[in-house]
């Protein structure tokens, strides 16, 4: 194993003398093409191209003499550090950091980043990344090569923002860039690149924060969830109370980085609170008044909520992949619709037993384990505890099966 194990984050300004003092000393250095080519890498000290962190870390750990890794930025923030210290490599690091490549691209941007989401976008997370830039209003992106720029503004068609790209940051090469997202496939981007997402309404409130991210404390972040007629203004339409949107929700589990399908949304009760959950929200009614209540419910309550106008089964081709999917209205016909789509899981409700069975059908034959509950809830009026309202319902929840090999 290595005698010490050094990494040193670099941002392109000169570095510091720790940094040099460990480079001077060492016998092996890692890094990017350009950081072997800082004139501080001993002449005579082994190089590896950094590619894989995984077999770099194997050739440290068999090392015999002082190793320094170089890497952009801070690399204890989503960097090399994770990697190199994991119980199978078993390399003990000393870290020293620099300006990591978010909090240089907010600077060049000249905003505050406290309040914003930071994601990392590469094949495999690409579609989770936009579902957080659809969700919030102030998002960094952490690119890499066929998940940049383009991808991300491909994927957030319909939805509006404004990106801040920043290419090759800390280099000669260095440019900041800002436009609307339906221009940025019209460009080619220069890889590393950061994207910084903004837009879409409310942001965080004025003044000093007290947490990272979204504050979870913003007054209009309510206390509590499933949350009773009064607080939609207008009201619940038919088949949207309290006690069934909370167990709508719960089989849900809407989180960030998912896409939520709420087909027929009627008041925006749930779009609203799955969106308070911090998930990505589609709302679709074919009723322009229910519409127009989702959107003022997403703006009462300070959350994202993208409403599509339309008919489903039909609106929905053009929708993109749901991770989970509560179906208000339309029956059967829609659910076997949300099934092709292979969401992870699908909740509707149903009337009649007729119609509950029918559902259960669909589900059962697109391939979900079906459960079916009769929720029965009766509101008192407690000055009298005398009966004021009663609601029964018929809730079924779908959970994909995985298919075989």
């Amino acid at each position: 194993m290595a005698d010490r194990v050094t990494v040193i984050g670099w941002d392109g300004s000169p570095l510091t003398p720790a940094a040099r003092s460990a480079l001077s000393a060492a016998t092996l250095v890692a890094g990017a093409a350009h950081h072997l080519a800082l004139p501080e890498v001993p002449p005579r000290a082994e190089r590896i191209r950094l590619g894989s962190v995984d077999l770099a870390a194997r050739r440290i750990a068999g090392h015999r003499g002082s190793a320094v890794v170089l890497a952009d930025g801070d690399p204890g923030f989503f960097g090399v550090v994770r990697t190199l210290r994991a119980p199978e490599h078993g390399l003990e690091v000393e870290v020293v950091p620099a300006v990591s490549a978010v909090a240089a691209a907010f600077a060049r941007a000249g905003m505050p980043w406290d309040d914003a989401q930071i994601v990392v976008a590469h094949r495999r997370t690409l579609r989770r990344a936009v579902n957080v830039c659809r969700a919030h209003t102030k998002v960094a992106v952490l690119t890499s090569p066929g998940a940049g720029p383009v991808e991300l503004a491909l994927l957030l068609e319909g939805v509006h923002r404004t990106f801040v790209i920043c290419e090759e940051l800390g280099s000669e090469r260095e440019q900041v860039t800002v436009l609307t997202s339906d221009k940025v496939a019209d460009h080619a981007w220069r890889d590393p690149n950061l994207v910084i997402v903004i837009g879409g309404g409310q942001g965080a409130a004025a003044g000093a924060g007290w947490i990272a991210g979204r504050d979870p404390g913003h007054p209009q972040q309510v206390r509590g969830w499933a949350l009773p007629a009064h607080a939609y203004g207008e009201g619940l339409g038919p088949g949207e109370s309290a006690d069934l949107r909370a167990a709508q929700l719960a089989r849900l589990g809407p989180r960030t980085g998912d896409l939520v399908w709420d087909i027929g949304c009627g008041s925006g009760a749930l779009s609203a609170e799955a969106a308070r959950f911090g998930a990505a929200v589609i709302a679709v009614d074919a009723d322009p008044d229910a519409c127009a209540r989702t959107e003022a419910a997403a703006r009462r309550f300070g959350v994202q909520v993208q409403v599509v106008a339309g008919r489903a089964p039909h609106v929905l081709e053009s929708l993109p992949e749901p991770d989970v999917v509560r179906v208000g209205g339309g029956g059967a016909q829609v659910v076997s619709a949300c099934a092709d789509r292979r969401p992870e899981r699908i909740v509707a409700h149903a009337a009649t037993r007729d119609g509950a069975e029918a559902i259960g059908a669909a589900l059962e034959a697109g391939g979900y384990d079906v459960e079916c509950a009769l929720l029965q809830s009766v509101e008192l009026d407690t000055s009298a505890w005398s009966e004021r309202e009663r609601s029964v319902a018929f809730l079924l929840s779908g959970r994909r099966r995985e298919r075989s090999p």
